[in-house]
């Protein structure tokens, strides 16, 4: 039970704060102080008391007021009246919507539940919104899995299959280091806190390297700026490799003692010359060589990689080669040596306890990957498929917008006899194909408690105001649902502020999260100085003998991308597609300030090639391959680096110039590890195209 003394504050107090954390989808999972005056949230800062945050949030959740109260916000429920795709919806109430979704599940699971398929995944990062009641529900209705992949799965399976976990240094100690590798991460934009500690140590003297096709905000403030091909990592890490072994960087002991399979990836690594990772790169040879020098020889060094890395073919194995750089310097027994990609295994989650996979009893439904939702949709009954997808429920996503190939997600969710129940804040790309959208709560209005995957504390969000119109959580919705579908299970009736609790259990202090709104978990300082890896050999394991049994690369090796700079006549460029500065993956799209500072959807092409095709600044071009057409405007910049185009995203497709958005292009060819996205491993052709009528002048 709360006391009185941590109940949330009386409405009658007219002002008042609230402490929260931000629910998005980024490594720094902010502490939040929300003002709340007679009932309105007219305030969301960052709390000054958590030290990772430190009072600072950055533009686009210092607007979550504006999120919370937009104009658009769907605040009843709404049924299809129109075509699929048309955007046609009428208000229902609650009863009506829930009892007739509930039927039409029941309906669809009498014959098959694994034709039912949910889809979500970061749009809360919340234990609670996103991975409890929904999964009790999914489990207990049978439908099929979802393999969450479409972001870090690739580099998550890499750091499983080397540290043994989602593991690594902690994110404060990069302030110590005095050589800092900031690889494929635009840390000014998408780790803001990071870029805190790093530009303390800067300050201190340390030295900057930005490892990045892109040549970002974040590049231009580090001291060199390595500007590689995309999906050539692991040739550069490897060649660093070679040049620690030849130049004897080594910390011998830390090999003999902590590591696993080093005589291998020796002589692998000593395939890869600098010479051969230049011309596998693009990069000039001594720029390999001078990096290597100083990664060798000056101590404490750390690297923040991230996940722009591993959205290539092999980008499970650049993130293996990337992480077992630190073994073989020593770099692990420095608090500020190391390597971080994601801290999130660090986090005692009690993710049976939320999620109950026992309500599927004896069942094992098939897993739906999500990045080939596309193809999925698609596909007839079969039985290596099994049956043919007859209803989505979409929930922290929107995946017409983000998943890959979006043509094809389109004409998927566009089929007549697929049923489609999305529960969104706004009506989304997703939310036109919907037959009931179902108003969801935002971050303000609901319980949750988090993990983070780029520090090491846990944080609690309480409810700040009252939920907007109707709008109702996602735990309330799954649960609500489980009691029209005849679910009696107990698990069932747990409120969001209980399953809040059982998120950690014993494990961490609720008392503490109550009091202060966050708890730092008992991290060593520098844990794995003295090796203790959380891998099956206590080591960092350079071979995977796991690997090798399912009949893998046991070492860390370069992969080529599936679509290779240079092998396409018809499509010269590579392009990748970071993000845009003022946006979330597709969240705050269609908040007015934020699309006012980014403008409109844009092509960044460096001015050679652009003006081998005629193609002006400001201009609009078509970006497109075998898979789509996408038309944006053209910024001509060294952004850009000669043959690579970005493609910043992701806006929403209705918002772009002919409905579509930079998925249109990308592919649905998985990872090498972890069955992730490839993103950033595409090829395209630009050409100048005529101005449409709704295009956007800047």
């Amino acid at each position: 039970m709360i006391s009185a003394a941590n109940r949330l504050p009386e409405p009658t107090l007219a002002r008042h704060t609230v402490r929260g954390a931000c629910p998005h989808d980024c490594p720094d999972t902010c502490a939040l102080l929300t003002t709340v005056e007679n009932g309105v949230a007219v305030r969301v800062q960052g709390n000054p008391a958590h030290a990772q945050t430190g009072g600072v949030l950055c533009a686009k959740v210092s607007k979550y007021p504006e999120r919370t109260y937009h104009p658009d916000r769907i605040l009843t429920p709404l049924r299809r009246s129109g075509p699929k795709g048309s955007g046609q919806f009428t208000q229902v109430g609650w009863d009506e919507a829930l009892t007739d979704i509930a039927a039409r599940l029941a309906e669809i699971a009498a014959r098959n539940p694994e034709a039912i398929v949910p889809y979500s995944y970061a749009g809360t990062m919340g234990l609670v919104q996103g991975e409890s009641m929904d999964r009790r529900f999914f489990h207990r209705l049978g439908a099929s899995l979802l393999h969450r992949s479409i972001c870090a799965a690739a580099g998550g399976e890499a750091m499983v299959q080397t540290l043994g976990g989602k593991v690594g240094m902690k994110v404060e100690f990069f302030a110590e280091a005095k050589l800092i590798l900031i690889w494929g991460s635009n840390s000014i934009t998408s780790t803001l806190h990071f870029w805190r500690y790093a530009q303390q140590a800067k300050r201190e003297g340390a030295r900057l390297v930005c490892i990045d096709p892109r040549k970002t905000e974040t590049a231009e403030k580090c001291h060199e700026h390595l500007q590689l091909l995309p999906g050539t990592d692991a040739a550069l890490a490897l060649a660093l490799m070679h040049e620690l072994i030849v130049h004897d960087w080594l910390d011998h002991d830390y090999l003999a003692q902590h590591t696993l399979g080093w005589e291998a990836l020796r002589e692998r690594a000593l395939t890869f010359p600098p010479e051969r990772a230049a011309e596998v790169c693009a990069l000039p040879v001594e720029q390999i060589r001078d990096l290597a020098r100083a990664y060798g020889t000056t101590k404490p060094s750390a690297i923040r990689v991230n996940y722009g890395v591993q959205r290539v073919r092999g980008g499970g194995n650049a993130v293996r080669a990337i992480a077992c750089l630190p073994a073989l310097t020593g770099a692990w027994r420095e608090r500020a040596g190391g390597v971080l990609f994601s801290s999130s295994g660090n986090f005692p989650v009690q993710r049976g306890v939320l999620q109950r996979p026992e309500l599927l009893g004896q069942r094992r439904p098939r897993t739906i990957n999500m990045v080939t939702i596309g193809d999925d949709l698609l596909r007839e009954t079969s039985e290596a498929f099994g049956p043919k997808i007859e209803a989505v429920v979409v929930y922290n996503s929107n995946p017409l917008a983000v998943a890959p190939e979006s043509g094809k997600v389109a004409r998927g969710f566009a089929q007549d006899d697929l049923f489609t129940v999305v529960l969104e804040h706004f009506q989304t790309d997703t939310a036109d194909y919907a037959d009931y959208i179902l108003p969801a709560t935002t971050q303000l209005e609901h319980w949750d408690v988090h993990l983070a995957y780029g520090h090491t504390d846990v944080l609690l969000n309480r409810p700040a105001i009252g939920p907007c119109g109707e709008a109702r959580s996602n735990a309330r919705i799954f649960r609500e649902l489980a009691a029209r579908m005849g679910f009696s299970e107990p698990c069932f009736a747990d409120s969001d502020e209980t399953l809040c609790r059982q998120a950690y259990g014993e494990k961490v202090d609720f008392n503490e999260l109550l009091d202060q709104g966050f708890a730092a978990l008992p991290i060593p300082d520098a844990p794995f100085a003295q090796g203790n890896f959380p891998t099956a050999s206590g080591k960092c394991e350079f071979f995977s003998a796991a690997l090798s049994a399912c009949g893998q690369d046991a070492l860390p090796n370069h992969v080529p991308n599936y679509e290779t700079f240079g092998q396409s006549a018809a499509y010269p460029l590579a392009m990748i597609s970071p993000p845009a500065r003022n946006f979330l993956n597709s969240t705050f799209v269609n908040v007015a300030s934020l699309q006012k500072q980014e403008g409109r959807p844009l092509l960044e092409i460096h001015p050679h090639d652009a003006a081998a095709r005629g193609i002006a600044d400001g201009s609009v071009v078509r970006v497109f391959n075998d898979r789509g057409s996408y038309l944006c405007h053209a910024e001509l910049s060294e952004r850009a680096r000669p043959g690579v185009v970005n493609g910043l995203g992701i806006w929403w497709r209705k918002l772009g110039l002919e409905g579509t958005n930079v998925n249109q292009l990308t592919s649905q060819a998985l990872t090498d590890l972890g069955q992730g996205p490839t993103f950033y491993d595409c090829l395209v052709e630009v050409q100048a195209a005529a101005t449409p009528s709704n295009a956007i002048n800047k």
